[in-house]
């Protein structure tokens, strides 16, 4: 390694981001790959002595807690070749002026996607059996089991999986489920009929897939055309007892509309991500027994986000050997995907 180029990097992302995603073996290989100095990580780019910084770096490593390259900084970094995102999503903080300096920009989001969904796969399962609602229900009736016939066949067989969004995680879901005895339904505008057959599942439209469900799990970015693409008219479609999976991003449901369809008792909902997030504390979801809530869990967190890094320096090591980067991000990607 004595021998290669060793260009300047700076990190940019929060204080708890670059503790968890660089602990003692990423710190060591990314100094092995290239030169650091202090600040090794920041979240502030309009600091003076970051600014200075900024003047030699060839390279950014981001993550969660980046703010947005806008011109004015990017100004300080006329050096700046390639930005290597150890998150998903390079949406909040990638501008239009990163494009037109043509910046080589990579991000982990095939990575993030895989706890996405192992989390989703294990929602589906228990929505089968309704266990977390069941779990509620045995806090009020604690030594008497005889509620258990309350929540319907609780089974997984046989069931019909609804899957909107072929995404990076919606593709990783219905491979999970292909191992199990249930019927998978794949809707997704971009997707290609005989890929999702080759998968398991089935491609069709949105009206045929909600009216066909028993667990509808939602795998679409948050884009201006998916605002509350589940909306009052789609929950409506539901059969009675399915259950709302949404582990992508609140604003693709309507939470009004949910909320009025488990209110009444008629849909179940299993909720990582919600609009607002966190929901306002008099939101009747967080009392309702046939809801669960989560705190955005379902992505990297600990040593799943150090998956993140080490392939954000995986991508370092293939621009510093001129070899083609596995994850380059696109402005025309940006538009409509995560």
């Amino acid at each position: 390694m004595t021998d290669r180029r060793r260009p300047q990097a700076l990190l940019v992302m929060d204080p708890g981001s670059f503790r968890m995603q660089f602990q003692t073996p990423q710190l060591r290989r990314l100094r092995s790959l290239a030169e650091l100095a202090e600040p090794v990580s920041t979240a502030d780019l309009d600091a003076a002595h970051v600014r200075r910084r900024l003047r030699e770096v060839e390279v950014l490593l981001t993550s969660w807690g980046c703010p947005p390259l806008t011109g004015e900084r990017l100004a300080d970094a006329p050096r700046l070749r390639a930005i290597f995102h150890c998150a998903g999503t390079v949406r909040f903080f990638v501008t239009d002026e990163v494009w037109r300096r043509g910046i080589l920009v990579t991000n982990a989001a095939h990575e993030n996607a895989i706890p996405v969904a192992e989390f989703t796969l294990a929602a589906v399962i228990f929505a089968g059996k309704k266990a977390p609602f069941l779990a509620q229900d045995a806090r009020r009736h604690r030594d008497d089991w005889s509620y258990v016939g309350g929540r319907g066949d609780l089974s997984n067989r046989g069931r019909t999986v609804g899957v909107v969004g072929y995404s990076r995680v919606g593709r990783r879901v219905v491979e999970r489920l292909r191992g199990l005895e249930m019927n998978v339904l794949v809707t997704d505008p971009y997707a290609v009929e005989a890929e999702v057959a080759e998968a398991g599942a089935r491609l069709v439209r949105l009206p045929d897939l909600l009216r066909r469900s028993d667990v509808l799990t939602l795998h679409v970015p948050a884009l201006p055309s998916t605002r509350h693409l589940i909306g009052a008219r789609e929950l409506s479609l539901l059969r009675d007892g399915a259950t709302v999976i949404n582990t992508a991003r609140g604003a693709v449901l309507d939470t009004a509309a949910l909320e009025r369809e488990c209110a009444s008792g008629r849909l179940y909902a299993i909720l990582d991500v919600t609009e607002p997030e966190p929901l306002p504390a008099a939101s009747v979801l967080y009392d309702l027994p046939n809801v669960m809530i989560t705190p955005h869990i379902a992505g990297s967190r600990g040593a799943e986000a150090r998956r993140l890094s080490e392939s954000a320096l995986d991508e370092l090591d293939r621009y510093l050997t001129g070899r083609p980067p596995r994850a380059a991000v696109t402005a025309e990607e940006i538009a409509t995907g995560a």
